[in-house]
C-alpha cells in the first residue's frame, strides 16, 4: 500500500525511519488493535493517467525489460511494464522462442491494445502496427481457381504451402495424387514451386484448403473442353462450305 509501482521490493525504497507521512485509514481491526493505512491511495493512480495518455491504438516506444516463453515485457515508464503476447508478435513468422527475435535492453514499437486499471494489465502488439495479410485474401484466393506457391513443410498428413509472406495453405496426403500415397514426401518436397486449386478458404480460422489433384482434373476438362470446341467449329465451317459447293455445283447443272 505504499507506492502504486510495482518495481518497489522493499519499504527502504520509499520510508525513512523517522519520515512524518500523510496516510489513509484502510480499515480498522479493533479485536485485534490493528489499524491498516496506506500511502498509494493519497497519490494519483498512474493507472487511470494511462488510460487517458495512451487510448487503444496508440504506437509507443519502450526497452525491453525481459523476455519469456509467453511474451515480451516493456518497459513504459513510471514503474509499469506492458506485455507484448507472443501471439501479437507477428501475423506470419514463426519462432520458437521470443529471444529469437528480442533481446533485454532494446528499444522497440508496439501497439497499444488494451489497458485494464482493475487487474493492473497493459497489453500491447507489434503484429497491429502492419497490415493482416488475412485481410485481403478473400479477394485474392478464390475457391475452385487456381494457385501457386512454395512447399514449406512436409508432414505425414500432407504438405504446406506458402501461396505469399503470411498465408500457406495445406495440401492433405489424399489431394496430391489420384494415385494412393503413402508419404507425402514421395511426392513433393520443401523448397518445390507447386500448383493447386483452392478447395476451401476460412479466413476466420486463417485456413486455405489445396489440391494438386483436383487442379489436374480441372485442367484437363479444360482442355478436352477447348479441344471439343475447335472442333465444332471446324465442324460447322465444313457444313457451310459444303452447303455452298453443293449449292454451286447443283446450278452448274442445271
Amino acid at each position: 500500500e505504499m507506492s502504486w509501482r510495482r518495481d518497489v521490493k522493499h519499504p527502504s525504497k520509499v520510508l525513512n525511519v523517522g519520515d512524518e507521512v500523510e496516510c489513509q485509514v484502510l480499515e480498522i481491526d479493533a479485536r485485534n488493535k490493528r489499524l491498516s493505512l496506506g500511502l498509494k491511495q493519497l497519490q494519483e493512480n498512474p493507472w487511470t493517467a494511462l488510460e487517458e495518455k495512451y487510448p487503444s491504438g496508440t504506437t509507443i516506444e519502450g526497452e525491453v525489460k525481459s523476455v519469456t516463453d509467453f511474451g515480451i515485457f516493456v518497459d513504459i515508464g513510471e514503474g509499469i511494464d506492458g506485455l507484448i503476447h507472443v501471439s501479437d508478435i507477428s501475423w506470419n513468422k514463426k519462432m520458437a522462442h521470443p529471444s529469437e527475435r528480442f533481446k533485454k535492453g532494446e528499444k522497440i514499437k508496439a501497439m497499444v491494445l488494451s489497458i485494464d486499471k482493475e487487474t493492473e494489465k497493459f497489453s500491447l502488439g507489434i503484429k497491429q502496427l502492419e497490415r493482416d495479410p488475412w485481410e485481403t485474401a478473400k479477394t485474392k484466393y478464390r475457391v475452385n481457381e487456381g494457385v501457386e506457391g512454395k512447399v514449406t513443410k512436409v508432414t505425414d498428413f500432407g504438405a504446406f504451402v506458402e501461396l505469399e509472406e503470411g498465408i500457406e495453405g495445406l495440401i492433405y496426403v489424399s489431394e496430391l495424387s489420384d494415385n494412393r500415397i503413402e508419404k507425402p514426401s514421395d511426392v513433393v518436397k520443401v523448397g518445390d514451386i507447386v500448383r493447386a486449386e483452392v478447395i476451401s478458404l476460412d479466413t476466420k480460422d486463417r485456413r486455405i484448403g489445396l489440391s494438386m489433384k483436383r487442379l489436374r482434373h480441372t485442367e484437363e476438362r479444360r482442355d478436352y473442353e477447348s479441344y471439343q470446341a475447335k472442333n465444332d467449329r471446324k465442324t460447322s465451317l465444313g457444313d457451310v462450305l459444303g452447303s455452298k459447293l453443293q449449292g454451286i455445283f447443283s446450278k452448274s447443272e442445271e
